[in-house]
């Protein structure tokens, strides 16, 4: 399995420059992901030829399709930015694919992996938003809890029948698992809703937008509407707000290729060092 560690190489390298871009301008570069799927496309090329397996590189490439469907997925579903979907194209061919049945393994597996990340890295993330604005951060949380309270309410009354229930079922520790994940949702919601509102929304100049800047609401101006959308401010769009010279709000999103770096170091170990097995 050598032939791979150069693909390893190549994802982990590129994935860290997403990291160092993501975090510094918070957009991830089309050169860099469209460079990974094209240095994997010819890598697996040329060793299939070298190596005479043309399957080597048939392989990687049904991944990076696989990949880029996710991708495409993942973007409509507004699960992901533009930069973060096109990252997922190249990484789905660096793969060990031998059979069909590696798609479902390692697609599916990376995935589950990447989300699991994703949610950790998210959670750790905002803890150093609402330490940096904490004033702001409760006030809007009591807020939400406040606006809330009704579902609290509902939540704990099925919250307490799923764990009542444990007299008719056996599996009494799922049940309360469930029960207590019931309960403390309008918890998190509440808390993921403050985060948004007092942390990751800023006023901003037009000079420092960039494109696909989100707008936290539509802006209206010289009898033009500029509505929020996901895709984000187009370069036409920021072109009249700096002629106007009008200062927009604007949502701020938590930098996500540092859950793809995550990911994908703990995907590589599991491949190349561990015994054990996603599924």
């Amino acid at each position: 399995m050598n032939e791979y560690l150069f693909l390893y190489a190549l994802g982990f390298l590129s994935v860290l420059f997403a990291v160092i871009q993501d975090i510094r301008t918070r957009e991830i570069a089309n050169w860099l992901t469209f460079s990974l799927v094209a240095f994997v496309v010819a890598y697996r090329a040329f060793y299939s030829l070298y190596s005479e397996d043309f399957m080597f590189f048939v392989y990687g490439l049904l991944g990076i399709l696989l990949f880029v469907g996710l991708g495409y997925l993942f973007y409509y579903s507004k699960i992901f930015a533009g930069g973060d979907a096109k990252l997922l194209f190249g990484l789905g061919g660096i793969f060990p694919y031998s059979s069909f049945a590696d798609y479902v393994y390692y697609g599916l597996g990376f995935v589950l992996l990447l989300f699991t990340a994703g949610v950790v890295y998210t959670l750790i993330y905002s803890f150093f938003l609402v330490g940096r604005n904490y004033s702001s951060f409760k006030k809007s949380f009591y807020g939400q809890v406040y606006s809330k309270r009704y579902f609290f309410v509902f939540s704990f009354i099925i919250g307490f029948l799923i764990y009542l229930s444990n007299s008719v079922y056996d599996n009494a520790f799922i049940l309360l698992a469930f029960s207590i994940f019931v309960f403390l949702s309008p918890l998190l919601f509440s808390y993921v809703r403050a985060v948004e509102k007092s942390c990751m929304i800023q006023l901003v100049s037009p000079i420092k937008l960039t494109e696909g800047d989100w707008l936290a609401k539509d802006v209206l101006i010289r009898g033009k509407i500029i509505r929020k959308k996901f895709s984000g401010l187009s370069f036409e769009e920021i072109l009249f707000l700096r002629r106007t010279g009008k200062k927009v709000w604007i949502k701020t999103g938590v930098p996500f290729a540092p859950a793809f770096l995550i990911a994908l170091a703990v995907f590589i170990w599991i491949l190349r060092y561990s015994s054990w097995k996603l599924f």
